[in-house]
């Protein structure tokens, strides 16, 4: 019964976008940060909240990257059925964005084009001191801290704490959220900021949640959905 409205939902949007967290790729086997089995409820020599910050890297250059290339890499990984449907979607000039939170890259890889990745990419690094690009490689084949020709230290181009969120990124994000007719917001509990706040900017018809646990936004929401995003995604989008 949800499964068909849902579909009916998305068959008859013009203008779809889709938010998505950590819980859209848990299913392509990339742990999470926040549940009971996820990154934050692991033991480690410093909490990976630490670890994952500004002052950390920049203090601790080379403990960050062995925990790095440990725990946030996961090369090997492939799309899932939730990538897959978002990506058909896409195809089918009904969804003109997805923000995403993960630094995977599994939507670009599933063939999503128009991605907007909120805490940045494992899959782009650049010189602190030459700003050269590098891509995921560079980290892999190098032991310890990576660096650049230069001599400068590479830095992946992600969102640690205390850092702020790109702010083009985010403006572009708001754009598409206000424009939209139909926002899907899937596999994220939605409290993580300033990131989650974003989905307030919505005023379009349709506020769908689909996630395997309640968040703060349900009660504002046309349609709740808890369960496995990419069973339900797989199912409404063919």
């Amino acid at each position: 019964m949800e499964n068909q409205k849902l579909r009916d939902i998305l068959s008859n949007s013009e203008n779809i976008v889709f938010f998505g967290g950590a819980g859209v790729s848990t299913e392509s086997g990339i742990p999470d940060f926040r549940s009971v089995d996820g990154l934050y409820h692991k033991k480690y020599k410093y909490p990976p909240e630490e670890i994952l910050s500004h002052n950390f890297f920049m203090e601790n250059t080379e403990e960050f990257y062995e925990f790095y290339r440990a725990k946030m890499i996961f090369s090997d990984r492939k799309p899932n059925a939730a990538h897959q449907a978002l990506s058909h979607l896409e195809k089918s000039g009904r969804l003109k964005a997805v923000i995403t939170q993960n630094i995977d890259g599994l939507h670009q890889a599933a063939g999503s084009k128009s991605v907007l990745e909120l805490h940045g990419s494992i899959h782009r690094n650049y010189c602190m001191k030459c700003r050269q690009l590098y891509g995921l490689e560079r980290i892999f084949q190098s032991s310890g801290v990576p660096l650049c020709d230069c001599g400068g230290v590479i830095k992946p181009d992600v969102v640690l704490y205390e850092e702020n969120l790109d702010d083009y990124v985010m403006k572009t994000a708001l754009s598409y959220i206000k424009k939209a007719e139909t926002l899907m917001i899937g596999g994220t509990s939605l409290t993580v900021y300033p990131a989650a706040g974003m989905v307030r900017y919505f005023s379009g018809a349709n506020l769908i949640l689909i996630n395997k646990s309640p968040t703060p936004m349900d009660e504002a929401a046309d349609m709740v959905i808890q369960g496995s995003i990419g069973e339900v995604l797989g199912a409404a989008v063919s």
